[in-house]
């Protein structure tokens, strides 16, 4: 099977060069690495990558220009596979990033909260698949910055914020003392009231998510 082929966006020397021995080293191939936004756009139209993992703030002015640049690059093309890496909930830019492509083979990540290596290579690589993957924290600050629609129950809320957090049903269920058929039941309705499109896509809970990040104002 052919590496997963590489552009890497860090404006830290010794960071980039670590995530690339990082990734070599679990059998990534890093096709360039960057160190500002201009390069990262510039080094995908030159590389076609399998994947973008980038960091958020980056030259010149140490803000969000990586995460711009990601959604730019994820608007010119939908289908590609970008991994934003911060220390920080950059909220500016962070939903239009989780809702382009339709939430598919997207990710936010914080570096603090990475703990373990091969989980964070198992995230990149089931963003390649075509999964979504976001750090919980990063779910509830951009929750908490919106007013949540008036058609969902405080505890659709409740279901739909772990949702978002990754819980399958049985641990929702645990969770809030409930019964997995209320649950189903709850899941239901979200999906109706979100006009989430009847389909037996996985992403489905995730499109869920992103629609209530989307529909409500910033």
């Amino acid at each position: 099977m052919s590496p997963v082929r590489v552009v890497l966006a860090e404006d830290g020397v010794l960071l980039r060069e670590g995530v690339s021995s990082l990734l070599t080293r679990f059998g990534f191939e890093i096709v360039a690495a960057v160190g500002d936004a201009d390069d990262l756009i510039t080094a995908v139209k030159d590389h076609a990558p399998d994947l973008v993992v980038t960091d958020i703030r980056m030259p010149p002015d140490h803000t969000d220009e990586g995460l711009r640049a990601a959604v730019a690059l994820r608007r010119a093309d939908p289908a590609l596979p970008v991994v934003a890496l911060s220390q920080y909930v950059e909220l500016s830019y962070a939903g239009d990033l989780l809702d382009s492509g339709d939430g598919r083979r997207v990710g936010y990540l914080l570096k603090d909260r990475i703990v373990d290596i091969e989980d964070f290579v198992d995230s990149l690589r089931r963003v390649v698949d075509g999964g979504t993957v976001v750090d919980p924290q990063v779910i509830r600050q951009l929750l908490s910055r919106r007013d949540p629609l008036s058609e969902l129950s405080p505890r659709e809320r409740e279901v739909l914020a772990l949702i978002a957090e990754g819980h399958s049903n049985s641990a929702i269920a645990a969770r809030l003392v409930i019964s997995d058929a209320t649950v189903g039941k709850h899941i239901g309705n979200i999906l109706a009231k979100l006009d989430i499109p009847q389909t037996d896509d996985t992403h489905r809970r995730v499109l869920a998510v992103l629609t209530y990040l989307r529909t409500t104002p910033r």
